[in-house]
């Protein structure tokens, strides 16, 4: 998967100015010109590193003149205290863009980590992680990007990718046949329809009507277990709502196609990183 720079460069740019605005009044003010420093990054727990060429790229646009040597690449597991890039060169440079690095690439870390973590639980079952809309406004792509790193897989980007009938969807329209019916009317050839069912008599109805996915909504696993063998590989399962660490192993084993988690993007825990300035130590 490959970001496009310009969207990267937005990304940052727009951090910069809200961190920095005019001025760093610290930084500018101490700081003389043409003053070096060495510093360099080391991990504070263990998991899955993401980010790493987005959080170069914030020094070379906040002021460069520094090298950024990366000592992991995106999608490299990492143990606490493992060194993960060395930077060197212009000391206002690297305060600068200390804290718009970190905040990109701790929270990127997270949801890679995160995703890694619930792959690695669901490992030996045919179900595969995938994220949701429930992302930051404005960093959807790279929260997707992130996904992706840590093994996951991306649900729709947007609205225009997919038709999918949520609950309010199938209750305003009044009802899953119906709705279906007057979109396969509309849509064009290449769009597929999921439709979200909170019964299996509703399960019962989208098959009828030739659903391509149907999403188990806050199901038991006992319920995703009979949707299962109901479907009989007629459409993919998609197992949604109230899956955790503690239960996923146990939603996979139902036989679901997929498992969808808003929490990969919306609640994920940064990975906790620090920059440290000074020579890289032996031992830490």
């Amino acid at each position: 998967m490959q970001l496009l720079q310009s969207y990267i460069d937005g990304i940052i740019n727009n951090a910069l100015e809200e961190d920095i605005h005019y001025v760093d009044v610290t930084t500018d003010y101490l700081i003389p010109d043409g003053h070096t420093s060495q510093a360099y990054y080391v991990a504070k727990d263990s998991g899955v590193i993401c980010g790493m060429a987005i959080a170069a790229r914030v020094f070379e646009l906040v002021g460069g003149g520094v090298t950024f040597t990366a000592k992991v690449k995106d999608g490299g597991r990492v143990q606490k205290g493992d060194i993960l890039a060395v930077m060197e060169g212009d000391t206002q440079t690297l305060l600068k863009g200390e804290r718009t690095a970190l905040n990109i690439l701790q929270h990127l870390s997270g949801i890679a980590t995160a995703t890694r973590r619930c792959v690695d639980l669901v490992e030996g079952t045919n179900a595969k992680i995938t994220d949701t809309r429930k992302t930051l406004p404005g960093l959807r792509r790279l929260q997707k990007y992130a996904v992706t790193v840590g093994g996951g897989y991306n649900h729709r980007y947007n609205l225009s990718e997919g038709a999918m009938l949520k609950d309010n969807h199938i209750d305003a329209y009044g009802g899953i046949t119906a709705a279906v019916t007057a979109l396969r009317k509309r849509i064009g050839h290449m769009t597929k329809i999921e439709v979200e069912v909170r019964t299996l008599a509703e399960l019962e109805e989208a098959l009828a009507v030739g659903c391509e996915i149907i999403m188990l909504d806050n199901m038991s696993c006992e319920t995703m277990t009979e949707a299962v063998k109901i479907t009989a590989g007629r459409a993919l399962l998609e197992a949604s709502g109230n899956v955790t660490a503690a239960n996923i192993a146990d939603v996979a084993k139902t036989g679901v196609d997929i498992i969808s988690l808003g929490a990969l993007t919306h609640s994920v825990m940064c990975f906790d990183i620090s920059m440290k300035f000074g020579p890289v130590p032996t031992a830490l």
